[in-house]
């Protein structure tokens, strides 16, 4: 079996481990050096100071010019020794000959080192001599005129350099291994944050989730966005077609035009399940979820599936279907008259006949009023039969304004059956539930050119004080429950003409509710001035 290689936390752990033992040591034998030659300079200079005190006594000088017959230089080189510290203090004349030592046998003998003071130079260095290794500082001696008469030569022992050395380098040492210690603490620590951030995954585990995520992400028909503290934190190509370019990661989420139940629901954290939302010129299914791991709270989705097309077909098909309940009525209707005039014919009352049929050319359509005539766009006449059909089954009375005038074919009839089915379907419910009576819905058709203006007025108690500004926010329903999509829908579409539809009149005390809808390119272009209202 192949060794299984180690955890990326403990490669990481021991990397950190080794880099701050490397940086700790390098800086440890750094310290070192320089403290070793920081210690040498210090005692040069110490053993240059008393050198340069002991030449500066004019008694030495002129002892030393007369060569010391009264052991001047011994006695006074002796007592500054003892003062001091020095391993050695040594005066020799012009000639380099000693006339003072620790070591009396070395008194009168030359000295063992360059004599380079006599040239008139100080002099500080590491030496070795009689007495061994040393820090020296060596100076001119100097009589009061100036004439050099000898040379004062003092050393410190290095053995005691090398002992403050050792003394200063335990310190160091100690200072670097708890920097050391510290330096690992901070690397485990940081080892733990880095799985904790990483939910205890290894990178190639989050390589693999992340070409997962990717695939998942852009490889699927719906919109994703995950939300987390008030921002967007992803959003795969769909949510930025379906929602604009707002759904952006990074975003505040109040940035995006979510209708007001869908935002609710994400900001309180709530779960939704197949919520139809109008946001903008789309119809979308949204499901809304609260994403936890590990008792990690990683914030929300929303997904959300285009019904923009779906539900179109369905509009379509509901005003097929509104047409073929009319035209299945009026096959019932055309029969039960080509029985009529079958049974004229056949008894010979020949006028009756024609007079029944002159009747029937110049009849209205399904009892829509006397201005059903001057509405001639199949599929509005076809529509407005079938609405008034079904109100009359629940009580309502639907007529068409007397002034009412269509005579240009419709051009966007999926569009405006929409509109006037849903604005129709509304003021029928209003009407129903309102205290007055009758019940009454009254619509108007007026062309402009290629526009068409409805309005739909009904009989009902008004819109709510409460609702007037919301009227036609998804969601938002006078009726209550889960409701409230037909206004919006029929906005949409309205909008989508480059209309618009609106509140005219909320109504009241002094009667129902007035909506208006105009909706430009809905009709085709007339062929003669006969096509502009009148």
């Amino acid at each position: 079996m192949a060794r299984r290689p180690p955890r990326f936390a403990r490669q990481v752990l021991a990397l950190q481990v080794g880099l701050v033992a490397l940086v700790t040591g390098v800086g440890f034998v750094l310290a070192a050096t320089l403290l070793d030659r920081s210690l040498v300079e210090q005692y040069g200079q110490r053993a240059l100071g008393v050198a340069r005190a002991v030449a500066a006594d004019p008694d030495l000088a002129r002892a030393t010019a007369a060569g010391d017959p009264a052991g001047l230089v011994r006695d006074r080189a002796q007592r500054v020794r003892q003062a001091t510290g020095a391993l050695f203090i040594v005066v020799a004349d012009r000639g380099g000959i000693r006339l003072s030592h620790p070591d009396p046998e070395q008194i009168g003998e030359p000295v063992s080192t360059d004599p380079a003071a006599l040239a008139g130079r100080e002099v500080v260095d590491v030496q070795r001599g009689t007495l061994g290794p040393s820090a020296r500082g060596k100076v001119p001696l100097r009589e009061p005129g100036g004439r050099i008469v000898g040379q004062v030569s003092v050393g410190f022992d290095a053995q005691d350099i090398d002992t403050a050395f050792l003394r200063l380098l335990g310190t160091s040492a100690a200072l670097t291994g708890g920097a050391l210690l510290v330096g690992i603490a901070g690397s485990a620590l940081l080892v733990r944050l880095l799985k904790r951030r990483t939910l205890g995954l290894e990178p190639h585990e989050l390589a693999e989730l992340l070409r997962q995520r990717e695939a998942v992400l852009h490889g699927i028909g719906e919109g994703v966005l995950a939300v987390a503290a008030g921002r967007i934190s992803l959003a795969n190509g769909e949510a930025q077609r379906l929602l604009g370019p707002a759904a952006s990661p990074g975003a505040p989420l109040d940035d995006l035009d979510l209708p007001p139940r869908l935002r609710e629901a994400i900001t309180a954290r709530q779960p939704l399940d197949h919520v139809i939302a109008v946001v903008g010129p789309r119809v979308l299914v949204a499901n809304h979820r609260v994403v936890r791991r590990g008792g990690a709270d990683l914030g929300s989705v929303l997904t959300l599936r285009d019904r923009t097309d779906l539900e179109a077909l369905s509009r379509e098909l509901e005003a097929v279907r509104g047409t073929t309940d009319v035209l299945r009525a009026q096959r019932h209707e055309f029969s039960n008259r080509l029985h009529v005039l079958s049974g004229l014919l056949q008894t010979g009352h020949h006028q009756e006949a024609v007079d029944y049929l002159h009747a029937l050319s110049t009849g209205t359509v399904a009892g829509l009023g006397p201005a059903a005539d001057a509405v001639r766009d199949p599929y509005l006449a076809s529509f407005l039969a079938a609405k008034k059909a079904g109100a009359l089954e629940r009580g309502v009375e639907l007529v068409l304004g007397e002034t009412s005038w269509v005579e240009t074919p419709v051009a966007a009839p999926v569009e405006v059956l929409t509109v006037l089915g849903n604005l129709v379907d509304n003021a029928c419910e209003a009407a129903q539930v309102g205290a007055r009576r009758p019940a009454r819905v009254e619509v108007d058709l007026l062309s402009e050119g290629t526009a068409l203006h409805v309005s739909v007025l009904d009989s009902g108690d008004g819109v709510a004080e409460r609702a007037r500004d919301e009227v036609f926010a998804q969601g938002i329903s006078t009726k209550g429950g889960e409701r409230g999509m037909g206004l919006a829908l029929a906005r949409q579409s309205a909008r989508s003409l480059g209309g618009d539809l609106r509140l005219a009149d909320p109504g009241g005390t002094t009667g129902g509710a007035l909506f208006v809808a105009r909706l430009p390119d809905a009709l085709e272009v007339p062929s003669d001035a006969e096509g502009v209202a009148r």
